[in-house]
């Protein structure tokens, strides 16, 4: 069982954001980044069936090298080698061509990651990879079982769940409950210093999009207290100020 795990480099959500180059990128000074937590959720449920099934288990970024301190936590949660594309990803079908670029020269039988980032929260990636090597993909699952090269899966729907089997190999984007994420230890943090992190230059594609400029959403209004009593004041307001009703 070859499996890939592909994780975002994100800012942590308690960071402050600012913008620069007159507001078209983003300002990383200062900010903390993490690996994406649905990344989080697909990695940790990866571990698990490497752990059951045997095999290996690779970790890709499309990322620059500020990313390595977060790949090297993956390594040390329980992936046994990384890749990184060395590239800005600079949007979602950019980043789905670099990443079926490696999948179709490795072949892996299921490739995982989180059903979006928390940056940009495209949410199609997975789709995408799926379409450019012709092979099915499901997100948002919350549930993953395999039995030889069969998969059952549980996936959030509208209004429910969905319980399906797919063959091998399959694209998923994961979120909770799949797996709880994991924490690396002393012995893990040890090993990851060796393990191999392969560099490899981006392939070729065409500029799909380009942000024209970002804006942070606007501040929260004051929040005024009506007494329970007071219906009619509140009624009024909703229909003056909030013009809700």
């Amino acid at each position: 069982m070859k499996i890939l795990v592909c994780i975002t480099n994100v800012p942590d959500t308690t960071s402050k954001i600012t913008f620069t180059d007159n507001n078209t990128r983003l300002n990383k000074a200062g900010v903390q980044y993490i690996i994406g937590p649905y990344d989080d959720y697909a990695l940790a449920r990866g571990v698990e069936l490497k752990e059951k099934t045997g095999g290996t288990l690779t970790v890709l970024h499309v990322g620059e090298a500020d990313a390595e301190p977060q790949i090297r936590k993956a390594l040390a949660i329980g992936a046994d080698d990384a890749i990184r594309i060395n590239a800005e990803p600079l949007d979602s079908y950019f980043t789905a061509v670099q990443i079926a670029a490696i999948a179709r020269e490795e072949n892996y039988d299921l490739i995982l990651m989180g059903r979006e980032s928390i940056d940009y929260n495209s949410g199609v990636v997975h789709g995408m990879v799926g379409e450019m090597l012709g092979i099915n993909s499901y997100s948002p699952v919350m549930k993953l079982e395999l039995e030889g090269s069969t998969a059952t899966i549980t996936r959030e729907i509208d209004g429910g769940k969905e319980i399906l089997k797919a063959n091998l190999p399959l694209v998923l984007g994961c979120q909770e409950p799949i797996a709880e994420w994991k924490i690396p230890n002393m012995r893990g943090i040890m090993t990851a210093r060796t393990k191999p992190l392969k560099v490899v230059e981006p392939v070729a594609t065409e500029e799909m999009s380009a942000p024209v400029a970002y804006s942070l959403p606007a501040p929260k209004g004051a929040c005024k207290m009506i007494p329970a009593a007071e219906a009619e004041t509140l009624i009024r307001l909703l229909q003056t100020e909030a013009k809700v009703l």
